[in-house]
């Protein structure tokens, strides 16, 4: 089934050509970021026997490897726990090979996923913050866990979302407690993931490896949807970095303190912004409320596993298709930082000298890249996102140009919170990017839009919904972003 939902709109206009290449490169990388057909290679069914493993999902330096065998006949319950965009598919893939040997299960999933499962059960939440949906499920999980036994497997899955759906606020703290320390910290300014999670973690009751905690003593085998090696440093083991190093994936343990919480408030100038509550469950710094640490998360009886590798990822599987199509493919960035208004614009300014100056590269070439970017809105309240931001801001640097096409999408299938701040009733659907060209300039200011105005307010769906410039997908897992830059020639007048 195609991800991208609005192919004939968004190719029925502009550059019609580069357009459609670019969609296709997009889809292509989209289409990897699935980890159902993967979630088979890692488990299997075989003469009453249970087979995990898969050597290319082992992150690196695990003093466990190879298969892990159960026989099913002395393995107790079986169950999937879990949180993040797009975990329903890892969950429906373990359904189909355990069918009746499943006990059940729970995961918590973000509001608008489309989920089709028959022993597990879900709940939605919503993400970037959370809301009452994301603690009602995690604490069904935590009744599930209750009374589990040493010959009980649990399968744990999470990815992407984990931070907002896989949320119970600390005792003394709510809901909107911890809403509103995400809102002022990530929507109004821009702080990272990885500087947010120690206050996430510290403001919880099941984040930081509790869960891990909760399921013992059953065997657990953690799942990320993520590569089994992201984001390690020079000399250092994907296995290192996600028990020793992680903060984030709520399955594992995670290293931070109640005081790196409080820091990382201060760093981003939002410690009198978040509510007294908050600041005064931080500054108690109640041992027992402590997240669950390497060395107690490795006395578990474990595997972990990387499901989702670099090589079979969306960044790679856009190079292939862009290749198919006769594109020199660049990856330009596997990580890119940067607020997504800046990044588009270089990225375009970089594809402008390639289309006036055949420089850095030879056309017809793309340029690919990934990451996660950020969109610091402030005050502002439009709806938007940071690759619509990128694609937009784009536009402005490429117009005129009838060999430039640039395209970004979030792999999850949304892009930014959408319209979740502004409820329901919001008459445009969640985009998950955007798709601009040469003509794009011209035809918003035919259809009386301001886009660099709109930039501005970061109301950006509005804005490339009525240019037919806004890309609709399927819901899935995130791999973080996917841009793509496609110079299909040089500009005859500029040689």
């Amino acid at each position: 089934m195609m991800r991208i939902l609005n192919m004939d709109t968004l190719s029925s206009h502009g550059n019609v050509a580069g357009r459609k290449h670019v969609l296709e490169i997009l889809e292509a990388g989209m289409e990897a970021a699935d980890p159902y057909n993967n979630t088979f290679k890692l488990i299997r069914v075989e003469s009453g026997k249970l087979i995990v493993g898969n050597p290319d999902f082992e992150p690196t330096g695990s003093p466990r490897t190879g298969e892990e065998v159960f026989d099913l006949a002395k393995v107790g319950r079986i169950l999937v726990f879990g949180a993040g965009k797009g975990v329903h598919r890892v969950a429906r893939a373990i359904e189909e090979v355990l069918g009746d040997r499943l006990t059940g299960g729970h995961i918590v999933v973000k509001r608008g996923d489309e989920v089709e499962l028959k022993r597990v059960g879900y709940t939605y939440g919503a993400h970037p913050a959370p809301d009452e949906g994301c603690a009602t499920g995690c604490r069904r999980i935590l009744e599930m866990s209750r009374g589990l036994a040493e010959n009980d497997l649990v399968f744990t899955v999470a990815g992407s979302g984990v931070s907002s759906l896989m949320t119970i606020p600390a005792p003394g703290l709510t809901i909107e407690d911890l809403r509103q320390t995400t809102y002022v910290t990530q929507i109004e300014r821009g702080v990272p993931t990885s500087d947010l999670s120690p206050v996430r973690n510290h403001i919880d009751a099941i984040k930081g490896g509790r869960l891990a905690r909760a399921i013992q003593p059953a065997t657990a085998v953690h799942i990320l949807t993520k590569d089994p090696n992201m984001n390690t440093a020079p000399g250092e083991t994907g296995y290192h970095h996600y028990t020793r190093r992680n903060n984030w994936l709520h399955t594992l343990p995670d290293y931070t303190t109640f005081q790196d919480a409080i820091d990382m408030l201060k760093k981003w100038d939002a410690w009198d912004a978040v509510r007294d509550a908050v600041r005064q469950h931080l500054l108690r710094a109640d041992p027992a409320q402590e997240t669950v640490k390497p060395e107690e998360f490795e006395k578990t009886d474990f595997r972990i596993f990387g499901i989702m590798p670099d090589k079979l990822g969306l960044l790679r599987s856009a190079a292939r298709k862009a290749a198919e199509l006769g594109y020199t493919p660049y990856i330009m960035s596997e990580s890119l930082r940067a607020e997504a208004r800046e990044a588009g614009q270089v990225m375009a300014s970089i594809a402008r000298n390639i289309e006036d100056k055949g420089g850095p590269f030879q056309p017809p070439c793309v340029l690919i890249s990934g990451g996660e970017l950020l969109v610091t809105v402030g005050q502002e309240t439009g709806v938007g996102g940071r690759n619509q931001e990128f694609a937009l801001s784009a536009a402005m640097v490429i117009a005129g140009s009838k060999n430039i096409v640039v395209g970004a999408v979030a792999s999850a299938g949304t892009d930014g919170p959408g319209g979740q701040f502004l409820g329901e009733d919001y008459p445009i659907p969640n985009l998950v990017g955007g798709l601009v060209d040469g003509e794009t300039l011209r035809e918003a200011r035919a259809a009386g839009v301001d886009v660099h105005g709109e930039l501005m307010k970061h109301d950006t769906t509005p804005a490339l919904w009525a240019i037919k410039s806004g890309i609709l997908a399927t819901h899935n897992i995130s791999l973080n972003d996917l841009g793509v830059t496609l110079i299909m020639g040089r500009n005859e007048n500029a040689r």
